[in-house]
Formats: C-alpha cells, sequence, structure tokens
C-alpha cells in the first residue's frame, strides 16, 4: 500500500486500528488529533513512566499531527490534507463532521478520488444512528453476550475490545474493496461501517436457524450444540487444555485415544449433532482421562493421534510458545520512549511485499510540523495556526 495516503482521525479504537492494519502494509498514515484531548486510547490501560502502552500498538506506523477540526483555520488544514490523501477514516456522530462543514460534499469537492470511511456504533441512518455507540454495546445487541456464559450464568461480555477488533477487520477490507472499485471508476466513496454489524456477521447462522426453524442458541459454556466433545479440561497438573472435534475423523481419533473406541461406533456418533446429544458421556470420557494425566503428557499423545488439542494459555505461554516464536507473531520494536518492546506482528505474511512495523506510536502531535510543511506552510504559518488554537 506504498504510496496510499491515509487519514485517521477516529478513536476508541475500531477506526484506529483499521487505519493500523493499512499502514502495517505500508500506507502513509497520518493520526489527526485534537491538540487538547489526544485519542483517549494514549491513556487507556496499564501505562509505564506515563506512556500510554495501548497506543505504543494502536499508533504504530502513524504520523501524529494535532488539528481542531472544529475551527475555522483547522478546517482549511483538514481540507488540504484530504485533497491528497486516498482515505480518510472517521468515527464521530452523524452529522458532526456537516456540521463543521467537512462532510462529504467539501470532501468530495476537494478530492473526488477520496474514500470517506465513516465508522461508529449504529451506522449513518436509522433510529439509533446519534446515540453514542461502542463495542461493548455491539456486544450486547448482536446477540454475542446472550451465547457466551454458563447456562445459568448471566450474558458475558469479552474483557477486550472484540467488537470493535472484528468491526476494524472488516473496515479495511471495506476500504480496499472500495480503492479496487475506484480504480476502475476513478472515483472515491463513502464507506458506513455500523460496529453492530461484522461481529453479527461472525457469529454464524443464528439469524437463517431462527428464521427457518425458530431455533434461539442458549448459552453452553465451553460445549457447542454442534459437536462433542468439545471443552476445556483439567490435567492432574491442574493444568487445562482445549480439546475440538469438528471434523468427524478426529472425533474418532480422540475416543481411540482415550479407550472408549466403541463410542465411535455408535450411530449417534457418525454426526456432529448426534455427539452433541450425547455430551455428558463424551465428556465424561475425555475429560475422565485426561484428569490422570499431566499437560504434558496429554499433549503428547493427543499430537502421536493425530487429534486436535490446544493447551489453554495466558499472555506469559503466548509470549513463549515455540510455535509464535517461529512465526514471529510477537515482534520487538525499538521506540524512543520506551526502548525495545514487544507486541503483536503484522496481521499475516506476503511472500513478495510483506508489512513491516517501521515505529511504534509516536507522542501527540509529533510530526505536525513536518505534515503541514509538506503542505507547504511556513514556519510562520504554523506558528500562526497554534496561536489561534487550531493546532
Amino acid at each position: 500500500m506504498s504510496g496510499l495516503r491515509v487519514l485517521d482521525l477516529a478513536t476508541l479504537f475500531a477506526g484506529p486500528l483499521a487505519a493500523t492494519l493499512l499502514g502495517d502494509f505500508g500506507a502513509d498514515v497520518v493520526k489527526v488529533e485534537h491538540p487538547d484531548r489526544p485519542d483517549p486510547s494514549r491513556g487507556h490501560g496499564p501505562d509505564r513512566d506515563g506512556v500510554g502502552l495501548w497506543w505504543k500498538l494502536l499508533g504504530r506506523n502513524k504520523r501524529t499531527v494535532t488539528l481542531d477540526l472544529s475551527a475555522p483555520g483547522g478546517r482549511d488544514i483538514l481540507l488540504r490534507l484530504a485533497a491528497g490523501a486516498d482515505v480518510v477514516i472517521e468515527n464521530f456522530r452523524p452529522g458532526t463532521l456537516e456540521r463543521w462543514g467537512l462532510g462529504w460534499a467539501e470532501l468530495s469537492a476537494v478530492n473526488p478520488r477520496l474514500v470517506l470511511t465513516r465508522v461508529t456504533g449504529f451506522g449513518q441512518f436509522g433510529p439509533y444512528a446519534h446515540r453514542p455507540g461502542f463495542g461493548t454495546l455491539a456486544e450486547a445487541m448482536s446477540g454475542f453476550a446472550a451465547v457466551t456464559g454458563e447456562p445459568d450464568g448471566p450474558p458475558t461480555l469479552p474483557p477486550f475490545g472484540l467488537a470493535d477488533s472484528i468491526a476494524a477487520l472488516a473496515t479495511s477490507y471495506a476500504v480496499l474493496t472500495a480503492l479496487a472499485a475506484r480504480a476502475a471508476t476513478g472515483r472515491g466513496q463513502v464507506v458506513d461501517m455500523a460496529i453492530i454489524e461484522p461481529i453479527l456477521t461472525v457469529l454464524g447462522p443464528q439469524p437463517i436457524w431462527y428464521d427457518q426453524l425458530g431455533y434461539v442458541q442458549p448459552r453452553t459454556g465451553n460445549r457447542s450444540r454442534n459437536n462433542a466433545p468439545r471443552n476445556t479440561y483439567r490435567t492432574a497438573d491442574g493444568q487445562w487444555l482445549a480439546v475440538s472435534t469438528s471434523a468427524q475423523s478426529v472425533a474418532e481419533r480422540v475416543l481411540r485415544l482415550v479407550g472408549r473406541p466403541e463410542l465411535a461406533e455408535e450411530p449417534w456418533f457418525a454426526s456432529g449433532a448426534g455427539r452433541a446429544r450425547h455430551t455428558e458421556e463424551l465428556d465424561a470420557a475425555v475429560g475422565g482421562w485426561i484428569a490422570r494425566r499431566t499437560r504434558a503428557e496429554v499433549l503428547t499423545a493427543f499430537e502421536k493421534a493425530e487429534a486436535a488439542v490446544a493447551p489453554v494459555y495466558d499472555i506469559r505461554e503466548v509470549m513463549d510458545d515455540p510455535q509464535y516464536r517461529a512465526l514471529d507473531t510477537i515482534t520487538e520494536v525499538d521506540d524512543p520512549e520506551l526502548g525495545p518492546l514487544r507486541m503483536q506482528n503484522v496481521l499475516f505474511r506476503l511472500s513478495e511485499t510483506p508489512g513491516a512495523i517501521r515505529w511504534a506510536g509516536r507522542p501527540h502531535g509529533a510530526d505536525t510540523d513536518e505534515v503541514l510543511g509538506e503542505l507547504g506552510l511556513t514556519g510562520a504559518d504554523i506558528a500562526e495556526l497554534r496561536a489561534q488554537g487550531a493546532l
């Protein structure tokens, strides 16, 4: 994506992460933040020596500038930046950019090839469009929380930005789709991304199940209504393992491994749904076998049997796992503020045009003078804008 210019006007978290994904593969991402109110992700979660660590991940590969879009001088600079950009990503409530004179009419007038990407909780229209929206609300409204948790427990929300992250992936895909269309037509367009929608897509066939059968998926904990055995099981040394048997052949291998081959001969065992109806019996067989062995013994036996198993890691074990190390999934980045630090690497590997982390998140406004200088503004011009409060 080298040669693409992306203006990231968004905050918390879907829009900025989408811009990060584009920057990882070479796009020149310019992060625009308010002079007095930086992206709140700079203050989210733990910090080291006053430097927010989440921002180091979310802000990587971005140049940072300050700009008050509601001020006349800030508006004018944004239009000048947009004239030379390919993509603008924003997540203000619908109508905010229009109120500032920075809506699609104004932006497309200065750059008909621009892709304006609007990421909001509920989309640009509809009865909820003007409500404040966050990923947590999407996790609740999509049905995710309703099916997550134990059967006798409350609906469960994830302890991280799941809906935002899914929306970020979808947004980067939408941007690339719009850019591909631009290559054919020469025209930009508006991307309308509602955070409540992508997470609903990844939840699978629940809408069609309800539409055709009236079926509402209940909470089942770690178990599945689609196949069994599928659960987490505790080992003799107090560790936890996850077992999956989505494939029929794997299910048969697991039952042979745990010494219950006769169960694999039962007529009901021939389908995932049939096995799911006998979850208690299958969990007892698998869980009982695992409970008598250490984690290392179980992993060795499952690997030899070509059955699917994985340890339940916390982040300490993720950082030390040999497969992740081989893939360089967690990579080291040298940072001028904090020195060497480790974070997730780019999302995938390309053989010819690989992505890279060129730098971690930079200080607030660190590149303002450089970026505005590229527009032809002099030092005196920039100082005047600062005096006006536009920068």
